[in-house]
């Protein structure tokens, strides 16, 4: 089995810059923990890849189809996700990764049970110091192999690379 990249998105609120594009190119599937705000970008992620998306605070139901709700869980390659927009919501849940967004904050946490907990920050609207940000993960037989916070450019159209993130290995 090869490994499988995962691109993990939240918070977009109707801008997905080049820089994201670009970024995304390649991946295997791409979540996304609500406020994508745009059926434009919706339509756009997901012929890039497969697309998981769970409704945000600012997203509407029925505006992405039935199969997106306010928690999304789902299995790829032998995994458990669990994806919605606030953290409290994936208490007492189980899974092998869970995502959430909201705070415009990225998060990368490898828990005690095993499990990894991801908020990718936001790529436009960003909260911390890290600036705008995205998450990526490597799955292969049935395990993350590794998780990290892509920092982004600074609202030019640059593109970065995997030197500029921040790294969590297993």
């Amino acid at each position: 089995m090869t490994a499988k990249r995962i691109d993990v998105l939240s918070d977009t609120h109707g801008r997905l810059s080049r820089e994201v594009l670009d970024q995304l190119d390649g991946c295997d599937l791409i979540v996304h923990a609500g406020d994508i705000t745009s059926e434009e970008d919706f339509a756009t992620l997901g012929a890039l890849a497969p697309l998981r998306l769970c409704l945000g605070n600012n997203d509407w139901s029925g505006e992405y189809g039935p199969d997106v709700t306010r928690m999304v869980r789902f299995e790829y390659e032998g995994l458990h996700f669990s994806v919605t927009h606030y953290r409290e919501k994936l208490t007492g849940d189980r899974f092998d990764v869970g995502v959430f967004g909201h705070t415009h904050v990225p998060v990368c946490e490898h828990q005690a049970n095993g499990s990894l907990l991801m908020n990718p920050g936001s790529p436009t609207f960003p909260r911390s110091a890290a600036g705008p940000t995205m998450g990526r993960i490597f799955v292969e037989d049935g395990r993350v192999t590794s998780a990290e916070i892509i920092k982004l450019g600074d609202g030019q159209e640059e593109r970065r690379g995997w030197g500029h993130g921040f790294f969590f290995g297993w």
